[in-house]
């Protein structure tokens, strides 16, 4: 079973290009396209890894990443910040697994989320 991944980027094509990359690295993706949509998930299910933009409508991606970081049931949850702020993405460096500056490559994203997603251990 393929491990799950949430996209939580409003701008359609980053979205886009995020998931199918995320896909081609052997992930199940589901696409968040605003700050509230992705709490209400985020409250239902803890996926493996979140791509997360910092500029969200509604619920912005630093609030939803102090929520991440604060809740245990994400412990083993992987976090991807993207932003094209470089200030910002620094401040998160220590908060976040990996801080990427946009723009960013279909074929950079996929390498990382390669070199990330683990199949899960045989029982």
């Amino acid at each position: 079973m393929n491990e799950t991944a949430f996209v939580i980027e409003d701008d359609e094509d980053l979205s886009t290009i995020f998931t199918e990359a995320l896909q081609s690295a052997g992930y199940q993706v589901e696409r968040l396209l605003d700050g509230a949509a992705a709490r209400q998930r985020l409250s239902e299910t803890a996926p493996h890894l979140v791509l997360l933009d910092m500029h969200l409508p509604h619920v912005s991606g630093a609030d939803l990443l102090t929520g991440i970081r604060s809740d245990e049931r994400f412990a083993r949850t992987l976090v991807v910040i993207a932003t094209a702020d470089a200030r910002l993405g620094e401040e998160y460096r220590s908060v976040a697994d990996f801080v990427l500056i946009k723009p960013i490559s279909f074929v950079q994203l996929r390498d990382l989320t390669q070199r990330l997603h683990k199949p899960p251990a045989a029982a």
